[in-house]
């Protein structure tokens, strides 16, 4: 299903490279894939000239760091979105583009150094002002500017307890506020549900037996928001909300156990449903379509094609379309080899429909759902606050024409639109913003 275009990137030499997020570091309304380099440079690929440039500035670029993972946010609501980049073995750094085009490290000014794996970003009060969650070997951080410039943790004070977490994933769940998810190797997944108020419960009891998980990311289960939960050699589960609670619909051949790394719902062939994506180290990795609606799913194999990657040293993966066509491109990062891009070459002649939802400020609202009513379906995306583009993409198949789209961003505030269109970008300002 899926075509190996790596040609695509410009300069592609062997390297470590870790996570992997989407963001528009240069502020000119294009899209960048920003590589965390666990061995060099982070690197950041635009699209130029019909192949894909490292255009990573000298300060961003910071090749004596380890990185590990990397997520952007608008922290301050200046509406230019900052970047999170964690090392393990620290430091993390926090990088600001100011409006002269310079660039400065935040954490590196208030003497904070310490190394996290994962990150994501969450607007937990709503306001349109992110704060960033990183999981590592330490206690879980919640990083957040205050109101009078002062970088904080806020996990102690909020009562946030999780260490030795992996993989983590701020997404609304269980309401339209954040909910906070951090896998974890070592222990069971840790679930913090938003109170709406900005704080959190602890509610893992709710995702079932307590099963150690490496990487999550949310999916579209039939128009509700269902879990996928990567194990590194323990079951990955699909869990889907319901009357009853969130019950396990991973299929055999999705819940056998793997050395995953990573996982990416999308739709990748722009048929409609989404596909998961999991990434493994030292083993082919597997492709998912996810059909039919909650509770009632259906999870069928899908041959990867070209990124099965027979005995691939996968790490991380992000998808954006970086080329503008409406089609998706996966990018996988490795161990240890150059870089892979793949795209699905049955997408052609399937519809597609992008929503770009902004805050009040004008920076990619990450953490608002939208729901696309379509063909008698309903689906719904959120604007992925961790290694995604922050933009809703709906494949729409064949023949589907979109009916009623709805927006829901973080505070609970909705709009509306009938017939919003077919095989274009739609930007949604926040109302009044």
């Amino acid at each position: 299903m899926l075509q190996d275009v790596s040609g695509w990137i410009a300069i592609n030499p062997p390297g470590r490279h870790a996570g992997v997020a989407v963001a528009d570091v240069l502020v000119d309304g294009r899209p960048a894939f920003v590589v965390a380099g666990a061995g060099g440079p982070n690197r950041v690929l635009r699209w130029a000239g019909g192949r894909l440039v490292d255009s990573a500035p000298p300060l961003l670029a910071d090749p004596a760091s380890h990185a590990t993972g990397v997520a952007a946010s608008d922290l301050d609501g200046d509406g230019v979105e900052e970047l999170v980049v964690t090392a393990a073995g620290g430091p993390d750094r926090l990088f600001k583009r100011h409006p002269d085009g310079t660039w400065e490290d935040l954490l590196a000014r208030a003497g904070r150094t310490g190394g996290g794996r994962s990150v994501a970003a969450l607007d937990r009060r709503g306001v349109g002002r992110y704060a960033f969650a990183v999981s590592g070997p330490g206690p879980l951080r919640l990083i957040e500017l205050t109101a009078d410039g002062r970088l904080l943790d806020l996990a102690p004070a909020l009562d946030l307890h999780a260490a030795g977490g992996w993989g983590v994933l701020a997404a609304p769940l269980l309401g339209p506020g954040p909910d906070l998810l951090v896998a974890n190797e070592e222990g069971p997944t840790v679930f913090l549900r938003n109170r709406g108020d900005g704080t959190f419960e602890d509610v893992a009891g709710w995702l079932g037996p307590d099963e150690p998980s490496r990487a999550a990311a949310a999916v579209d289960v039939g128009g509700v928001l269902g879990l996928c939960l990567a194990g590194a050699d323990a079951p990955h589960r699909l869990l889907v909300p319901g009357p009853g609670g969130w019950q396990d619909r991973a299929t055999p051949g999705l819940a056998l156990p793997s050395a995953a790394r990573a996982v990416v719902a999308a739709d990748l062939d722009n048929d409609g449903h989404d596909e998961l994506f999991v990434v493994n180290h030292g083993e082919p990795n597997r492709l998912f379509r996810v059909r039919g609606d909650a509770p009632d799913i259906e999870v069928v194999m899908l041959d990867p094609g070209d990124a099965a990657g027979p005995d691939d040293p996968g790490v991380g993966a992000a998808v954006c379309d970086i080329d503008g066509d409406g089609v998706l491109e996966l990018l996988v990062t490795h161990a240890g080899r150059p870089l892979s891009l793949y795209k699905a070459g049955s997408a052609a002649g399937n519809g597609w429909l992008r929503v770009v939802p902004l805050t009040r400020f004008g920076a990619p609202a990450r953490g608002a759902a939208v729901r696309l009513s379509a063909g008698g379906r309903t689906r719904v995306k959120v604007v992925d606050g961790g290694p995604g583009e922050p933009v809703a993409h709906f494949g729409l198949g064949s023949d589907t024409r979109p009916e009623r789209l709805t927006v829901t961003w973080p505070d609970g505030v909705e709009v509306e639109f009938a017939a919003p269109g077919a095989n274009r970008t739609l930007t949604v300002r926040y109302p009044g913003g």
